[in-house]
């Protein structure tokens, strides 16, 4: 089986043409984009809006489970049945599994600020759509970007499904492999999605850092306690 992948990997034209890995890279990264963008669209400024009033967490937790829930190739082919086939069908059953993570990343982060903060900015005069805006978001962005970067890695590993309404996408390799019983192909293909998640992921996890660098590096460099003694030159007599 490994001789296979290898001979597969290094087939010719294995990385060039339009059924070239990096063509049917680009192809799932664009259907991963695409929900992601839709999902944030509607699961962000919800998540915020609940957060922020602190009213319908209940029903926050109930729909993400729900969500989560679904059997994705159950959904698709719903949709399918009630959209025909092409890029809409596919879409909306990423779209929702992309919503329950950011859509509870969203709710906490903005729940979870600091509520000295929040009340100091009331004090202040401030409108609650700028104690939303100014005080609770920015403290929310490490948990918005968790979620984000959870539905994005949950949203690459399922885009195959697209490969099961005629699609593109690395989910080719595998839905062609095993009609024709090509298991190199269906490996192959496996393989692809695996390391492009973990690309993704590195690369996620940098933006991360670099939106949100204050309290996370100032962990790598503690303060010297107050009640260390700091060190002078004595004097001589």
């Amino acid at each position: 089986m490994l001789g296979g992948l290898v001979e597969w990997l290094g087939a010719p034209g294995r990385w060039s043409g339009d059924d070239g890995i990096p063509v049917r890279v680009l192809e799932h990264l664009g259907y991963t984009a695409l929900a992601v963008l839709i999902a944030a669209v509607i699961a962000l400024p919800l998540g915020a809006v609940i957060g922020h009033t602190r009213r319908g967490g209940l029903a926050v937790v109930g729909v993400a489970n729900g969500l989560r829930a679904l059997p994705e190739l159950g959904v698709l082919v719903l949709f399918v049945l009630l959209l025909g086939l092409g890029l809409l069908a596919p879409t909306l059953a990423l779209v929702l599994l992309a919503i329950p993570p950011m859509l509870a990343g969203a709710y906490s982060g903005v729940a979870g600020a600091d509520g000295g903060a929040v009340d100091a900015a009331r004090g202040m005069g401030m409108r609650e759509r700028q104690i939303l805006l100014q005080v609770e978001v920015p403290a929310a962005v490490p948990l918005v970007l968790g979620g984000v970067r959870f539905a994005t890695l949950q949203v690459i590993a399922t885009a195959t499904i697209a490969a099961y309404v005629g699609l593109g996408g690395l989910g080719r390799y595998i839905i062609d492999g095993f009609a024709l019983r090509d298991f190199p192909q269906m490996l192959g293909g496996a393989l692809v999605v695996a390391v492009l998640s973990i690309v993704v992921e590195l690369v996620l996890q940098g933006l991360g850092r670099l939106v949100t660098p204050g309290p996370d590096r100032l962990r790598l460099r503690p303060a010297r306690p107050e009640s260390d003694p700091v060190p002078t030159r004595e004097a001589r007599p």
